[in-house]
């Protein structure tokens, strides 16, 4: 039965007086949501509901919302925080000070000792279960925040809350269960709370204690059951990083990127697998080499040159996420790990999708510039639209008490502490992360567009210069210098009469195809191959079955990077161009779409990479010779005019 991902009380309304301390996974759902909070319930959910469809989830236990309260009473501290909040919310104090003193009351508590003895229990039971099938003890474990107005369809708190990995030992324990309570009331949780016009002595904690995953040994990342960037409901999303997950959720890697078209999961004898980007992984998150915590390390050459996840995994989690999304009849954003020493895949957290799955699914809304500007930064693009101001560019997080309202935040990365300059931004610009990271999934929540992972951001952008963030071009999100003109228009294709004439859409690149799904387009009437070779792929086919008689060292190294993870380059090109086309026809499947195989001519193969190694230039290119020169494969059919003679084909 579908348990709905809101199903229980509003946030902020009081909450059941059940007087458990601690639920096991196994016993909760989404009916406990009032006292487990919303990650935990989803867990529980998990875990009893959809073992039959294959999703693992690490097994694990619930502190109780009741709990956290107990805690707040013994220690007698409840009215001093209302107090606090109080002056906060009056002006009289800044929210840096209400969230310090808050925080201070909370870690210099002790647990009451009916509360601390139920934890230190259920830790013990774990343990036992965990030895029992074989997996050794003791185990080390992930202590994640649960708030009772978190991960809900109106509000995702994207990392409001803290999270602890690698903990070992009942007192590291107790003590992280500490750290998650005060973190309830960080600056950017208090901020958060407001922005939703949420009570804060309204909403408790609760606390998840889980069997790590030995994703240390190998990745993790996270996964979306729909297109984030367009809204597109029939592809999931994968990101994938080596190490703990952490480093996709911060943003601080540029992970591996699959893209899964979902109506053909069903189909046994089909590999929709229609996007797969090789990332950087400078770096990876791994348990510390004595006691608890973790460790960040620089990836291998081998590991950044390799994919965190096979094809069969990749297709394994794409029908778990479709599983779940069916389970909670709405899209959902989740997070998996790998086990490194077993091999087996796992769900850690699913939560409801709250950007894209909110918005129209009839009315198109669409940036256009009508100007231009010098680029000067390319990223990844974080929605659709433009938006212009002064750059405003912070390095440190002690910082943003500099940032002025309306201007584009120029950083290296983001956390949840930056969020309270971020609700302020016109548009956002960071150095490193991608799609899943912090600062995408809170741009797209705030709906405050970004560029992610440029590397160089906060080099050529220059304090104080008016720039324009422009993500309304497909995959790629350029900043353009000056304030660049553009207009927005928008239109109900729902609305739209339906013709007797059997309307279809021309489609060039890949990377913008899922933008006009909403479309009530009869299928892709002309998608031009040479398009997709030029845009997606880059490389002269010839040049990846010959790269040593390539002599421009430059175009080697472009051509190195870009078949990365390719064990014969040859499969980089049949792979992109298979699934550049699969990507552009997806949109509109079941309807047809009509693509016209390659007309290049020879200068344009000759400004491929590599290219001028196999093309010889030509009088007339429109008239002349299309496909491989003679002397890189063969002699010319004898002809009375070399301009007419003809040449085997590539």
């Amino acid at each position: 039965m579908t348990a709905p991902a809101d199903e229980g009380q509003r946030p902020g309304a009081p909450e059941p007086n059940h007087s458990a301390l601690v639920l096991r996974f196994g016993d909760i759902g989404m009916k406990d949501l009032p006292d487990v909070g919303g990650k935990n319930a989803s867990l529980g959910e998990l875990t009893c509901a959809l073992a039959a469809s294959g999703v693992a989830v690490p097994e694990g236990f619930a502190t109780t919302a009741f709990a956290y309260r107990q805690y707040l009473e013994a220690n007698g501290i409840r009215e001093a925080m209302a107090l606090l909040l109080a002056e906060y919310r009056s002006g009289r104090s800044s929210l840096r000070d209400t969230g310090a003193a808050i925080r201070e009351l909370i870690l210099t508590a002790e647990f009451p000792t009916p509360c601390a003895d139920a934890i230190r229990a259920a830790y013990r039971e774990l343990l036992a279960r965990v030895a029992a099938s074989g997996a050794g003890a003791p185990i080390a474990v992930a202590v994640r925040s649960s708030a009772t107005a978190e991960d809900l369809p109106e509000a995702s708190f994207a990392g409001a809350q803290e999270t602890f990995l690698n903990v070992v030992g009942e007192r590291e324990l107790l003590e992280a269960c500490r750290r998650c309570y005060a973190s309830l009331f960080t600056d950017r949780a208090i901020t958060y709370r407001e922005l939703h016009d949420i009570d804060h002595m309204g909403v408790s904690l609760s606390i998840g204690v889980q069997r790590m995953v030995r994703s240390d040994r190998a990745g993790s990342g996270v996964m979306f059951s729909l297109d984030t960037e367009s809204g597109f409901p029939r592809a999931v999303v994968i990101s994938a990083a080596w190490g703990l997950g952490e480093t996709v959720v911060q943003g601080s890697v540029e992970p591996d990127k699959y893209e899964v078209f979902s109506p053909l999961l069903a189909d046994p004898s089909a590999r929709p697998i229609i996007g797969k980007t090789l990332g950087t992984k400078e770096s990876k998150l791994v348990f510390a080499r004595s006691g608890s915590g973790t460790l960040l390390l620089e990836t291998s050459t081998s590991e950044r040159e390799a994919f965190v996840l096979d094809d069969d995994e990749i297709l394994r989690l794409a029908r778990w996420a479709i599983a779940v999304q069916e389970h909670y009849g709405r899209p959902m954003d989740m997070e998996w790990a790998k086990d490194g020493v077993t091999g087996e895949l796992f769900l850690v957290q699913a939560r409801p999708e709250t950007v894209r799955s909110a918005q129209s699914a009839s009315v198109l809304r669409m940036h256009r510039l009508t100007g231009s500007g010098p680029v000067l930064a390319r990223g990844a693009a974080v929605g659709d639209q433009i938006a212009s101001g002064e750059a405003c560019v912070i390095r440190d997080v002690k910082d943003i008490g500099a940032f002025r309202d309306g201007c584009v935040l120029v950083t290296t990365v983001t956390d949840p502490d930056w969020v309270p300059v971020m609700r302020r931004a016109a548009g956002i610009v960071t150095d490193h992360g991608g799609p899943t990271s912090h600062a995408a999934i809170v741009s797209r929540e705030l709906g405050v567009p970004a560029v992610v992972g440029t590397v160089h951001g906060t080099s050529v952008i220059a304090e104080g210069n008016p720039v324009t963030v422009a993500c309304a071009e497909g995959a790629e999100g350029l900043v353009l210098g000056g304030l660049v003109p553009f207009v927005v228009e928008e239109a109900d294709v729902g609305a739209l009469p339906t013709t007797r004439t059997r309307l279809m859409v021309n489609l060039a690149d890949p990377s913008g195809a899922f933008r006009w799904w909403k479309l009530p387009a009869a299928g892709v009437g002309l998608a031009r191959m040479e398009f997709i070779i030029s845009n997606l792929i880059r490389v002269h086919p010839m040049a990846l079955v010959h790269p040593d008689r390539i002599a421009n060292d430059e175009h080697t190294d472009a051509i190195r990077n870009l078949t990365r993870g390719y064990a014969d380059p040859a499969d980089y090109f049949v792979d992109r161009l298979a699934r550049g086309i699969a990507k552009i026809a997806s949109p509109f499947y079941p309807e047809p779409a009509i693509v016209r195989l390659s007309d290049f001519k020879t200068n344009e193969y000759a400004n491929l990479l590599g290219g001028t190694a196999f093309e010889e230039p030509e009088e007339n290119p429109m008239l002349g010779f299309r496909g491989a020169p003679p002397r890189a494969i063969g002699a010319p059919i004898k002809s009375r005019s070399p301009r007419h003679a003809t040449r085997r084909s590539t």
